[in-house]
């Protein structure tokens, strides 16, 4: 085979491979759908964290109005939502479009604050697998007493199984944020990251499935100095690959 031969070869053999991996399942970037509104957060550090993730593009949804993108229609736009809400209305039918979302295998990661949304829909619990409870009630059959929070705590984060995809490659490491304590977590989720904390609940992000859904909720992300920890984003990028099935 002449040199020219061998060029011609190899650059086909390159453009052949390109061609194949925008074709492999997996090789476009996942399209996430952020929900906000209802509680105040650092907008500027925050939409940095989803625009410095170069496996994503992200669409920004707001209450009242952010509802609308569990529409069928609206929902072929997306792949994951990320929640980082804290929203108590909801009509009967956003409810059942939402689950309609999750039994076709959209992906959802509940952030922080929005573990406390929905406090009078039960359903809502049973899908991100927790809840943070604004007033005393009965969950399980045991009555809680309202979640406390404490801002600007250095917490100690464990790993609780490093052979989970959401865990994969992260060591035990500190964060400064919001600590959550009497936070209800359904026994039968996953657990990803734990905190001894005194100020804190004992489990701190688990994964779970609901319906063909995939879920993650991660209690971590209050502000900038969360934002910007690379524990916390390798964690976040990570929930959203794992919840869009990508490797």
């Amino acid at each position: 085979m002449g040199m020219k031969s061998v060029r011609w070869f190899l650059w086909a053999a390159v453009m052949s491979c390109g061609l194949l991996a925008s074709w492999l399942p997996g090789a476009e970037k996942i399209r996430v759908l952020v929900i906000t509104g209802g509680h105040d957060y650092q907008t500027n550090e925050f939409w940095q964290v989803f625009k410095d993730n170069p496996a994503i593009t992200f669409q920004p949804a707001v209450h009242p109005q952010a509802h609308d993108y569990w529409k069928a229609e609206a929902a072929r736009q997306w792949d994951v939502m990320v929640l980082y809400d804290m929203w108590q209305p909801i009509s009967a039918q956003a409810k059942s479009n939402l689950v309609a979302r999750l039994h076709e295998g959209k992906g959802l990661v509940a952030l922080h604050h929005s573990l406390a949304n929905y406090q009078d829909w039960p359903e809502y619990r049973q899908i991100v697998g927790g809840k943070y409870v604004l007033k005393k009630e009965v969950l399980d059959g045991v009555e809680r007493p309202g979640s406390t929070f404490k801002h600007d705590v250095l917490m100690q984060v464990r790993i609780a199984s490093t052979a989970h995809p959401i865990t994969r490659g992260l060591k035990d490491f500190e964060i400064h944020d919001e600590t959550y304590g009497g936070l209800y977590v359904h026994p039968e989720v996953i657990p990803l990251l734990l905190c001894d904390t005194p100020t804190s609940s004992p489990i701190v992000a688990w994964a779970k499935t609901y319906a063909n859904a995939r879920v993650a909720a991660i209690q971590l992300g209050h502000d900038r100095l969360a934002y910007e920890n690379p524990n916390f984003r390798k964690v976040l990028a990570q929930a959203i690959a794992w919840v869009a099935r990508q490797p």
